[in-house]
């Protein structure tokens, strides 16, 4: 595992106070926050796309017919 160093500020050092006094060390806060981060990136850039294919005449009527085609399968 490597190691990170960063500079804090008045509200990250604020924010670290408040998790350790939860007992969170200020490593795991870090590790955390990254992980949130990153987390949050993807779930933005699947909302994204999302989007443009709602938007997207072609591809809309393409779920439509499939759709209706696992509808018909799920008859049998």
């Amino acid at each position: 595992m490597s190691s990170l160093t960063m500079r804090t500020d008045t509200a990250v050092e604020a924010a670290l106070e408040t998790l350790t006094a939860l007992g969170v060390s200020r490593s795991e806060a870090a590790r955390q926050a990254i992980l949130d981060a990153a987390k949050a990136k993807r779930r933005a850039a699947l909302r994204e796309e999302a989007m443009m294919l709602s938007e997207d005449p072609e591809d809309v009527e393409e779920s439509k017919r499939l759709a209706a085609e696992m509808e018909a399968a799920r008859a049998w």
